[in-house]
């Protein structure tokens, strides 16, 4: 029997919704055995974030060395890693253990408001760990900051998403639920040459935490078991699509998303 293993490097969240408890969740409900570097600890739930502190550099270079020299992963997702000193030391590390099937999710900011990344961290993101990402996946906000240009259209969407593949990553995955006014979902999937846009059924509620952490877990999860870039987007957007639907309903604020209800549904219909 084949362990496949992804390791996540991002933020804790108290809360459990987002961050590196949400990614450990999503990898074991897809059948993957989940590792973990730690980059920073929020003090959150599900009404906002009340404190943001950063891990030492050398404790995150410690603890993706500990993983890359006993257990090697099979995929890497890169989530809240806050400043430049450790978007580089995560960077170096990829290059160093070789890891290849990697996903970066830019995380910047909170559902709250609450800032994730520090503003000089933004050009090293870009110049130091998008160069060797297999996949990046930024939602509306977060590609308008990468790539310094508002938003609005379809058409915006592609002009960065081709911004963002200049910066080195293979596939890029613009996520489309920020944008306001449309009852579907749009994602826009570009590969360097090829556009894809994909849609789904808007879910509308509130407990919407941590779906951007899920998404690129699930992809993470996928593309560590060999599956293609497509198809790990699909079943990540499946995994989303279940979670949100299938909500948990608890938290005062923004709750989280059920990350055990993709894997009851495919149960049913096995």
């Amino acid at each position: 029997m084949t362990i496949y293993k992804a390791l996540t490097i991002a933020g804790s969240d108290s809360g459990g919704g987002a961050g590196i408890q949400a990614d450990i969740k999503t990898f074991q409900e897809l059948g993957v055995f989940g590792m973990s570097a730690i980059a920073a600890i929020t003090v959150q739930n599900t009404l906002g974030v009340s404190g943001v502190h950063s891990i030492p550099t050398e404790t995150v270079i410690g603890q993706m060395d500990a993983i890359g020299s006993d257990l090697a992963p099979d995929a890497v997702k890169t989530g809240m890693l806050f400043n430049k000193e450790i978007i580089m030391a995560v960077a170096d590390r990829i290059v160093r253990f070789g890891w290849k099937a990697v996903v970066v999710d830019p995380v910047m900011i909170a559902k709250g408001g609450s800032e994730l990344l520090q503003k000089e961290a933004v050009e090293a993101l870009k110049e130091h760990l998008l160069p060797h990402a297999l996949v990046v996946t930024p939602n509306i906000p977060e590609a308008e900051v990468l790539t310094g240009i508002p938003i609005r259209t379809m058409e915006d969407r592609r002009e960065a998403a081709k911004r963002l593949s200049d910066c080195g990553p293979a596939y890029v995955v613009i996520k489309g639920g920020h944008s306001e006014g449309e009852e579907h979902v749009t994602d826009l999937l570009y590969d360097g040459v090829h556009f894809t846009e994909l849609h789904g059924k808007r879910v509308h509620t509130r407990h919407t935490h941590g779906t951007g952490c899920t998404f690129s877990a699930a992809m993470a999860a996928e593309l560590a078991k060999g599956s293609s870039v497509t198809d790990a987007v699909g079943t990540a957007r499946a995994f989303i699509q279940a979670a949100l639907e299938e909500t948990l309903g608890i938290g005062q604020g923004h709750g989280p998303t059920n990350h055990w209800a993709y894997g009851r549904r495919m149960a049913v219909r096995s």
